[in-house]
């Protein structure tokens, strides 16, 4: 590794933390607020470590190798979230521990969603604005802004590109150059976001909260400005703007950029990830709208159907979104949901969860050793849109299921020892390491009453969620540190 190049990346990731620190000042000073100060000081506090480091080391030039680039994005989601705890921490009007303030960064920038905090309507609207953002901002990755501009500083992307984009399979560029492909991604997600606050804004939401939940919304985030999330409105308008964004923020950005780039949706219909992915959202928008038909949990058939396709759209695609207290439905209906957020959202989409190519693959290796049980000797290819998987592919997606399961085993187990019952233990694992947010017990309604040990835990979840595991489990290994 090359340390010196890395304390490099790391200043300049801390001057683009620092940047974040800028609008919500603006936001503090429209609204008269009262709380700019902590985003000054953060402000001067980043851009001064940050530039420091940068300016020391602003002549090493060198590729980056791939082991180098796992470190850097290994460290710099735990440090940037560690910065962006800074106005939190410092702010009068919330008053948190340092675990908290750090627990809401990093829930925030890894587009969890999960939250400590109770009295969100009241608010300033400087901090309404800092949170939405850093889920907006984390919902592509820093790391991926990053990369825009590092080929200018003459440091090549691709190992970074390739170590945080979510989905198994990371060398598909969708322009020649790794500069232009992450342009062409904020490009996407910068439109849709804008779409998606004037939906918003036209559905009767007012100017800042449409762009405060554009940026939730798009990013798969689902934090809000209201205690009572999109059920604040009562609105079922918005709330249909709002399954409509999440679908879209939920499929493959590359699928985005290559039927933008050909003028058509065939490239939706004829990609075998995204029909899945929308017939998962199908299939569980009508068990959950039948079973609160069939329960009276609705009180109508209108209801029923509103309720279950928002819940079952918002909890599937990993954003978190609720207009109902779903952890408190009666039978079956809350762990169906989150075993949907297991599988999430598509690859090279802003969600979490497993991915849905994953489960594809993980289905169709599973039906090859069933037909290998019945015909020993035949040879079965497995194919995605007629195309061959590799091998490599294959034995990816497997080892990441077993990791997943292991992990979740893990911080199942340690939550418990911090206090948790069972039922909060695993469905707060659950849903930070699929970076969904709401859980049940007493995760449901927020995380404040989690212990602060068990904070540590779920943000470290939340971290190891959002990398997709093996960008992490490979600094646990003894070789990679071997030179």
């Amino acid at each position: 590794m090359n340390p010196k190049l890395i304390a490099k990346i790391i200043g300049l990731l801390l001057l683009v933390s620092s940047g974040m620190m800028i609008p919500p000042v603006l936001v503090g000073i429209i609204y008269q607020d009262g709380n700019i100060l902590p985003f000054i000081e953060g402000f001067l506090l980043l851009a001064l470590i940050g530039g420091t480091l940068f300016y020391c080391y602003r002549n090493i030039h060198a590729e980056l190798k791939i082991r180098s680039g796992f470190f850097v994005v290994g460290s710099s989601w735990l440090i940037v979230g560690l910065a962006g705890a800074l106005p939190l921490y410092t702010s009068i009007h919330l008053e948190l521990s340092l675990i908290d303030a750090i627990f809401e960064s990093i829930s925030g920038l890894t587009t969890t969603g999960a939250t400590i905090l109770t009295n969100i309507d009241n608010l300033p609207h400087s901090v309404k604005f800092y949170r939405q953002q850093m889920q907006w901002f984390g919902g592509m990755g820093i790391i991926v802004l990053a990369v825009a501009v590092l080929p200018m500083l003459r440091v090549g992307g691709m190992q970074i590109f390739r170590a945080e984009t979510p989905g198994p399979m990371k060398d598909q560029k969708l322009t020649p150059r790794i500069t232009e492909t992450a342009k062409a991604l904020w490009y996407i997600y910068l439109g849709i976001t804008v779409m998606c606050a004037f939906s918003y804004f036209v559905a009767g939401m007012g100017f800042f909260d449409a762009i405060c939940h554009a940026f939730s919304t798009i990013s798969i985030g689902g934090f809000s400005t209201y205690d009572g999330s999109i059920g604040h409105f009562n609105n079922a308008l918005i709330e249909a703007v709002a399954v409509i964004f999440m679908m879209v923020a939920g499929i493959n950005f590359a699928s985005h950029f290559m039927a933008w780039k050909s003028s058509s949706i065939r490239t939706y219909l004829l990609d075998s990830e995204v029909r899945v992915f929308l017939g998962f959202m199908a299939v569980a928008s009508i068990i959950t709208s039948y079973q609160l038909y069939v329960s009276g949990a609705a009180d109508s058939l209108f209801e029923s159907i509103r309720q279950g396709t928002f819940q079952a759209v918002s909890v599937g695609t990993t954003t978190g979104f609720t207009t109902e207290a779903f952890y408190l439905w009666g039978g079956a209906l809350p762990i169906m949901l989150l075993l949907f957020s297991t599988i999430g959202a598509c690859a090279g989409s802003t969600g979490g969860g497993f991915k849905v190519i994953r489960m594809i693959l993980l289905f169709k290796i599973s039906m090859r050793e069933l037909y290998r049980l019945i015909h020993p000797h035949g040879k079965y290819l497995i194919k995605v849109n007629d195309k061959t998987i590799n091998y490599r592919v294959l034995d990816s997606v497997s080892a990441f299921f077993v990791q997943f399961l292991f992990l979740l085993c893990v911080f199942s187990i340690l939550l418990a020892s911090f206090g948790a019952d069972l039922t909060t233990a695993f469905s707060a694992s659950l849903a930070c390491l699929t970076n969904l947010g709401p859980a049940l017990g007493e995760a449901g309604p927020h995380y404040a009453n989690i212990s602060e040990g068990g904070k540590w835990i779920l943000s470290l979840a939340m971290i190891f969620g959002r990398l997709e595991l093996f960008t992490l489990f490979i600094l646990l290994i003894p070789a990679y540190w071997e030179f």
